[in-house]
């Protein structure tokens, strides 16, 4: 895989010299930028040979309160989208109570994320076209939006379509504003801004079950506050972004639509769809001979073959494959993709493991406070190291020691374990985690040419979406069928027992009410294997995590935005 550190030297002398030269490059668009310190350059034209005339707008580094305050702004966005992405791990029981459908509790959680990955891969390339103003006021209106049916749902069909609707704005939410920190920070001091970013992502991710657990058990309204509640802020959001936002597109001749990859974002939206949906019906919803995985399945695969081929040749590119096939950049999004697949297992199979043993949703929740710590305590550290270092291989390999640490805690857990070992495990895994995602964007974005970051960055989130959902509907796979098999070996002699399995996989208070002959430790162990079973396929997802970060490649973080040799 080429990824060779000559190439990036010689792209920031060309565009130093196309930098102190804008003046030659621009063109009748030149009165738009009257006033404003900015520079243009052209984009790196694609490798098929396209006749691509877009510029790349550099704004002046902005400094000091004005930029904390679009900073924050945007961050309300990322903390609050983090949260409604795992606010169901805890949720899940009262809403499957209410909707009578345990079983489809994966679909709750993975219509948010299924739309996070569809969403995400192309809002680079949108906001490069668009803006990143509007983009943002777009992401946090379809928030809004999709938390107010959820809030309202009165069916389970509506409330999978009110995630759909928040995760294409949740998605945004947290694409966008990180493209904002690029756009407006030097690379070198990148890694602190991004740092700051990811503890919001990070404790939103892990105070979303807290959230709606405490929702849920104390206030008259229950679960359907835990969204309406997340309405106003995002409002208020989008009206500061609308105001402070003022970061230009990319400038080019040809017209919004032509500039749009339409067949790539339609292939990439089949893909993802297709793959999640045979993932999320196989063994839990219809056998894995069903007709339905063993369509959706192989139908998903072509769909991304297609997306490749047409990415590969496509004048503008939804997302550039061939940046892909750089070392540092195969290797950032694959350990995204492993070590989120491990995450949202944790976040989602933790509390229904506290749940089991007879804790409530409140206090699943409250074990998950320790992974925040972790977040802000190793997040902004890999960041200020960075800075003063210039260096993130190393960084990156001890993040996913720490992730690994966390989950062989998780391996030796049993009924009767003690709540230190969940404690220390998710402030391992928050601190391993936290690292990891600011260490293996800031690796991306120093591999790529400035005109790249957008879509690049939009890449790893795509990764990182995409290992959120199938990481839940592999664990679910994982989780229902070992069950199933651990409960029918115990109990499948027993009269009614296909129908009490049934039943107990769908609702766990079933466990307060077994009949006569269901011993409720026996069952309780069964429990415990298939959770024994999720904690040895993070294991795995882990261990191919810490191969793919100890495969980076070292590249240069610039002091400043035009990446030139001079600090």
């Amino acid at each position: 895989m080429d990824d060779s550190s000559d190439g990036s030297t010689s792209t920031a002398r060309e565009r130093e010299v196309l930098v102190a030269g804008n003046q030659n490059v621009l063109n009748e668009s030149t009165p738009l930028l009257q006033g404003q310190n900015k520079n243009v350059i052209p984009a790196e034209r694609p490798e098929t040979g396209g006749n691509d005339d877009e510029q790349t707008v550099i704004v002046e580094e902005v400094v000091g309160a004005k930029l904390w305050l679009i900073l924050f702004t945007g961050w309300v966005g990322v903390f609050l989208g983090a949260i409604d992405a795992s606010i169901i791990a805890t949720l899940s029981a009262p809403i499957s109570s209410e909707f009578k459908s345990l079983s489809l509790v994966s679909w709750l959680a993975t219509a948010y994320l299924i739309a996070n990955a569809a969403c995400q891969p192309i809002s680079g390339r949108l906001t490069d076209i668009f803006g990143r103003g509007p983009g943002l006021v777009f992401s946090n209106i379809f928030f809004a939006a999709g938390n107010l049916i959820c809030g309202l749902a009165q069916s389970e069909r509506v409330m999978i379509f009110g995630r759909v609707i928040a995760g294409i704005g949740g998605g945004g939410l947290m694409s966008i504003t990180t493209f904002l920190g690029t756009d407006l920070v030097p690379l070198r001091k990148r890694g602190i801004i991004q740092g700051i970013g990811n503890i919001c992502y990070g404790s939103g991710a892990m105070l979303g079950g807290v959230f709606g657990g405490l929702i849920n058990d104390y206030t008259s309204h229950g679960w359907r506050l835990a969204f309406l509640i997340q309405v106003p802020p995002v409002l208020v959001s989008a009206c500061l972004v609308a105001y402070l936002v003022r970061i230009p597109p990319k400038i080019s001749q040809k017209s919004y639509l032509a500039r749009i990859d339409f067949v790539g974002a339609f292939l990439i939206i089949v893909f993802l769809v297709f793959l999640l949906l045979g993932l999320n019906a196989g063994g839990n919803l219809v056998p894995w001979v069903h007709p339905l995985p063993l369509t959706t399945i192989p139908l998903s695969i072509v769909a991304l073959v297609g997306f490749v081929l047409w990415e590969a040749r496509a004048a503008q590119p939804v997302i550039p494959v061939r940046l892909l096939t750089h070392r540092t950049v195969f290797t950032s999004c694959f350990t995204n993709l492993f070590c989120t697949m491990a995450n949202m297992m944790t976040l989602f199979y933790v509390p229904i493991y506290l749940q089991v043993r007879g804790g409530t949703a409140t206090q699943a929740g409250l074990v998950i406070l320790f992974a925040p710590i972790g977040v802000s305590i190793c997040s902004i550290g890999s960041g200020y190291l960075m800075k003063k270092t210039g260096r993130y291989v190393g960084l990156g390999i001890l993040a996913l020691l720490l992730q690994l640490a966390s989950v062989i805690i998780l391996t030796t857990l049993d009924e009767t374990s003690p709540p230190w070992k969940l404690r220390l495990s998710f402030f391992l895994l928050g601190a391993g985690y936290g690292s990891m995602l600011t260490i293996t964007l800031i690796a991306c974005l120093s591999a790529v040419d400035h005109s790249q970051q957008a879509p690049i960055t939009s890449a790893t989130y795509a990764f990182r979406s995409v290992g959120g959902t199938v990481g839940i509907t592999i664990a679910s796979a994982v989780y229902q069928n070992v069950l199933k098999t651990e409960l029918w070996e115990r109990f499948g002699d027993l009269p009614g027992a296909a129908e009490e399995i049934g039943r107990i996989r769908d609702d766990l208070d079933e466990l307060k009410h077994l009949p006569v002959g269901w011993d409720v430790a026996e069952v309780i162990a069964a429990f415990m294997e298939a959770f024994r079973s999720v904690w040895f396929t993070m294991l795995g997802l882990v261990l191919l995590g810490l191969v793919f970060v100890s495969l980076m490649k070292q590249h240069t973080l610039h002091s400043n935005l035009a990446r030139s040799e001079r600090n």
